[in-house]
C-alpha cells in the first residue's frame, strides 16, 4: 500500500471505492474520515503538513478526483498536473494557499466551509484578547522564572471599545461575547446591512472611522486586493495610544514590520496573533521575541468539535459536486465555474 493512503486510520474496501481524495495534511478529523469511508472513497494523505512538493507528486501520479486543502500551498502546477481533478474544497475559509486562478482556468470549483468553526475561532479571539489585555503570557513566564512580578498596568476590557473589521459569523459571535464583557462594539464591513447588525453594535462608515475609536482592534475579514496589508503603519497610528491588535483571520492583513515597530515603541500595548504572513512562524521572527505579544500557531479552528464539523462539510461539498448534485454557490469562491459547467446552483 502506498504510504500516502489512509494514514492507518480508515480501512479501504476495494469494492466500495467511488472517488479518490487527496487531503493535504497527515490526517483528517474522525468525522470526515467516516464520511469518506461510508462513501467508499480512496483517500491519500501527505506525510509532511508543510510539504508542497509532496502535494504536487501525488497529484501528478494519482488520478485524484477531489482535494481537501489544509494550509500547505496548492499550486497552479499541482492543479494543472492532475487531469482527473474535478473539485477542491478548503478545510476552512481562507484560500490564499490555493491557486484559485489556476483552478478556475481548469474549470475546477473551489469551495470553502463557512460557519463550521465559528465558535472555536471566536472563543480563541476572546482568549487572545483577554490574554493580551491582562498580560497573561508575560506573567506566566515571570512566575516560571521565579519572579513574583505584580505590575498593575493591564487593560480592563469592560467599558473599552472593540473594533471589528469584518462582521460575518465569527465577527458576530465575538461581538456577542464582547458585549457580555461590557465592551462597546463598533464594526466596519462593506457588505453589512445596518438593519441586521444588532442593537448593541455601532456600524462605522469606514475603516478610518473605526480605527480612531478602537481600544481593541480585531480582524475578521478575508485577504484580497483591498484588505492585504490594510493594517499598515498609517492604520496603526490612527488607533488610540495603548491599543491592542488581535488577528485570528489571516496574517497577510497586517504589515508585520509596522506592527513590531508599534509594539516596541509603545504605540500599541499588546497584540494577540493566531495567524502570520509567513507560516510556520520562524524562531527568529521579531514577533516571537516581544514580551507584549501572545502567539498561537494558527489553531483558531483546531478543536475536535470544529475539526469534525469542517472535515464533514468539506467532504460533503466535494461529494455533492462529484455526484452532480446541487452546488452551493455561496460557499464557492469561483462560482462562474459552476455556471459554465451548467451545474444546478442552490
Amino acid at each position: 500500500m502506498s504510504p500516502w493512503q489512509n494514514n492507518g486510520d480508515t480501512p479501504i474496501t476495494e469494492t466500495l471505492m467511488t472517488y479518490r481524495f487527496l487531503v493535504t495534511a497527515p490526517r483528517l478529523a474522525a468525522a470526515g474520515q467516516r464520511a469518506l469511508a461510508d462513501a467508499g472513497c480512496e483517500v491519500f494523505y501527505i506525510q509532511d503538513a508543510q510539504d508542497a512538493n509532496e502535494v504536487e507528486r501525488i497529484l501528478a501520479s494519482q488520478p485524484i478526483d477531489a482535494v481537501i486543502s489544509r494550509t500547505v500551498l496548492l499550486s497552479g502546477a499541482a492543479i494543472e498536473s492532475c487531469a482527473t481533478l474535478r473539485v477542491i474544497c478548503k478545510h476552512g475559509v481562507g484560500v490564499t494557499n490555493i491557486d484559485v486562478q489556476a483552478a478556475t482556468a481548469a474549470g475546477i470549483p473551489v469551495f470553502t466551509t463557512p460557519g463550521t468553526n465559528t465558535s472555536s475561532v471566536a472563543e480563541l479571539t476572546i482568549g487572545l484578547m483577554i490574554g493580551a489585555a491582562r498580560k497573561v503570557a508575560y506573567f506566566d513566564r515571570e512566575l516560571r522564572a521565579g519572579r513574583w512580578t505584580r505590575t498593575g498596568d493591564g487593560m480592563q476590557l469592560h467599558g473599552r471599545t472593540l473594533g471589528l473589521i469584518g462582521f460575518g459569523q465569527i465577527g458576530r459571535q465575538v461581538a456577542k461575547i464582547a458585549h457580555a464583557l461590557g465592551m462597546k462594539v463598533h464594526v466596519f464591513d462593506p457588505a453589512l446591512d445596518r438593519d441586521t447588525a444588532g442593537a448593541h453594535v455601532t456600524v462605522e462608515n469606514s475603516v478610518q472611522a473605526l480605527l480612531t475609536k478602537s481600544n481593541v482592534l480585531s480582524l475578521h475579514c478575508p485577504v484580497n486586493a483591498h484588505t492585504r496589508g490594510m493594517i499598515d503603519a498609517a492604520a496603526i497610528e490612527a488607533l488610540p495610544d495603548g491599543s491592542i491588535v488581535i488577528n485570528t483571520a489571516r496574517g497577510e492583513l497586517i504589515d508585520e514590520a509596522a506592527l513590531v515597530d508599534a509594539l516596541k515603541r509603545g504605540k500599541l500595548a499588546a497584540a494577540g496573533l493566531d495567524t502570520f504572513a509567513h507560516e510556520p512562524l520562524g524562531a527568529d521572527d521579531p514577533l516571537a521575541h516581544l514580551s507584549n505579544v501572545v502567539l498561537t500557531p494558527h489553531v483558531g479552528g483546531s478543536t475536535p468539535d470544529a475539526l469534525d464539523a469542517v472535515a464533514t462539510s468539506a467532504v460533503d461539498a466535494c461529494l455533492s459536486y462529484l455526484r452532480g448534485e446541487s452546488a452551493n454557490s455561496t460557499s464557492c469562491v469561483n462560482p462562474d465555474v459552476l455556471l459554465s459547467d451548467k451545474k444546478v446552483i442552490a
